[in-house]
Parts: structure tokens; C-alpha cells; sequence
């Protein structure tokens, strides 16, 4: 079965990037983390959640991919950030990422986004990550998920 647009979108990414990872997408939601461990069978932990803040004064768009186990601590983020930051709203996500909320990939972004990785995530060897579409993820090796987002690895859980 061939993959929506944004999915074969993200797929493209991975393969003009050298990453022989796979995007697969399912008739099930894996808008969750929990929907989305539950559906390719691995632990919360493994699945990357993405969110996106935008920043208070520059207005700039701020991704955080951390383990879907964990909540965010904002203060944390702020202080990396160095400004404070707010929860990004529909239309300005989509306008940075060209996705929908539930689907934000970590990377194949319309524009380039300062870019912050959980820590905890790289405690596993494979983890999950969104690709394009509530129902579309990718597997991929941990290790390499700062590299391909350019992101900082930092402590997010609170």
C-alpha cells in the first residue's frame, strides 16, 4: 500500500539522508505514545514524542523530542532556550514543520527548527518516531537521532 504525501514526504528525507530506515503506516492511530507503542510493540519509552514551543519574544519555533514516558519540564526548556517559551498552536506548527500536530516528524521540517533531545531517549537502542501522519512512524537506532536533527542532547523529565 503506498504512503500518504506527508508520509512518503519523511520517507524521502530518510533515504536523501543515507538512513535505511522504513516509514510504515498503519489504519491505526500512533498519535499518542501510548497508541503508538501499542501498535508497533515496544515500550512507551522508545516512542519520541515531538513538540513544538515557540519562543515568547524571538517567536521562534522550538522542537522537543523526548520520550514518550516523560513529561517536559518547561522551566528546563527555558533555560536552554534562553527566553520563555510557550506551547506552539496548530497553525504556527504547521506553518514551521509543514505537519499536523500528532504526526510532526523529527526532521524533514519546511524550515530549520532549534532542536532539543531527551536525554532518557538514548538510554534505548531503537526508539519510534512520528513521520508525517498520526498513523505513520519509523523505527531508527537512538544513537543517531541527535546527528539527523542537529538537536541538543539535554535533561527534559521532570
Amino acid at each position: 500500500m503506498p504512503l500518504s504525501s506527508s508520509a512518503q514526504r519523511i520517507q524521502d528525507v530518510l533515504n536523501e539522508l543515507g538512513y535505511d530506515y522504513t516509514v510504515i503506516e498503519a489504519e491505526e492511530s500512533t498519535r499518542t505514545a501510548e497508541e503508538a507503542a501499542a501498535r508497533v510493540g515496544c515500550e512507551v519509552g522508545q516512542i519520541v514524542k515531538s513538540l513544538i514551543f515557540q519562543g515568547k519574544s524571538s517567536g521562534k519555533a522550538i522542537l522537543i523530542l523526548t520520550s514518550g514516558a516523560n513529561r517536559v519540564d518547561v522551566n528546563r526548556i527555558k533555560a536552554y532556550a534562553n527566553e520563555k517559551i510557550r506551547r506552539a498552536d496548530p497553525e504556527f506548527v504547521r506553518e514551521c514543520t509543514g505537519f499536523a500536530i500528532g504526526g510532526i516528524p523529527p526532521l524533514g521540517h519546511l524550515n530549520p527548527i532549534e532542536t532539543y533531545v531527551d536525554e532518557d531517549l538514548l538510554r534505548y537502542e531503537e526508539i519510534w518516531a512520528a513521520a508525517g501522519t498520526p498513523k505513520a512512524v519509523f523505527k531508527m537506532q537512538a544513537s543517531e537521532l541527535p546527528k539527523m536533527t542537529g538537536g541538543k542532547v539535554i535533561p527534559l523529565s521532570s
